[in-house]
């Protein structure tokens, strides 16, 4: 991939999940060309392409959860699993004709207002830009928050957390410590239960929790 060169844009965008995504395609829609957005992987999604962990899937309607202006009939599930959300959003840049904006592999370092010239300037891990409006939509899930639990760097077992889950590592038979009860962990605790030989399940709050209408 060529690296950015010094350019001036009307907009940047930083990140290509719902949020930058949405962003974009308004954009366009607005006559708009003028912008990128900066993405730090090598594909699209956010959260969504982030989080694979067993179960993953929206916890709220589908059909909720989507662009207002882009509905999808083909849902398989109130509830879709995260391959379909992913799937979805990849549709829509598509659709709407956003991926020629997204710069793929591209960081955002630094972002500082130069008054001089009234236009932000960007530095990223592939060069810099300067932009008249910097729209961040990397999201509060873009870092996953790993706790300063005392002896974690001692421990010689696989440690992961959902968000980046370590799909090579096998825990059939194993003695599983899960740490938290949010929403990842409803969902994806029961998916490996069965599996692993023994679970402990760690919890500062205990949440409020449901059946849900799938059974799942």
């Amino acid at each position: 991939m060529n690296k950015v060169q010094q350019q001036d844009v009307r907009v940047a965008i930083v990140g290509s999940g719902f949020a930058g995504l949405g962003m974009a395609i308004r954009l366009r829609e607005a006559g708009i060309e003028d912008f990128v957005v900066l993405e730090k992987a090598g594909d699209l999604g956010g959260t969504w392409r982030d989080n694979s962990y067993p179960g993953c899937a929206c916890d709220v309607p589908s059909h909720l959860y989507s662009f207002s202006f882009a509905p999808n009939p083909e849902w398989t599930s109130t509830f879709s699993p995260q391959p379909e959300i992913w799937a979805y959003l990849r549709a829509c840049a598509e659709r709407y004709g956003v991926m020629p904006h997204i710069r793929f592999g591209h960081e955002l370092r630094d972002a500082a207002w130069d008054e001089d010239i009234q236009r932000w300037r960007l530095e990223t891990s592939e060069g810099e830009l300067t932009a008249q409006a910097l729209v961040l939509g990397t999201g509060p899930l873009s870092a996953p928050s790993i706790p300063d639990l005392p002896g974690l760097e001692r421990f010689e077992g696989a440690t992961f957390h959902s968000a980046t889950w370590d799909h090579e590592h096998d825990l059939g038979g194993e003695r599983v410590a899960v740490v938290g009860t949010g929403a990842s962990a409803i969902q994806f605790v029961p998916q490996i239960q069965p599996r692993v030989g023994r679970l402990h399940l760690f919890q500062r709050t205990a949440p409020w929790v449901v059946p849900h209408p799938t059974g799942r």
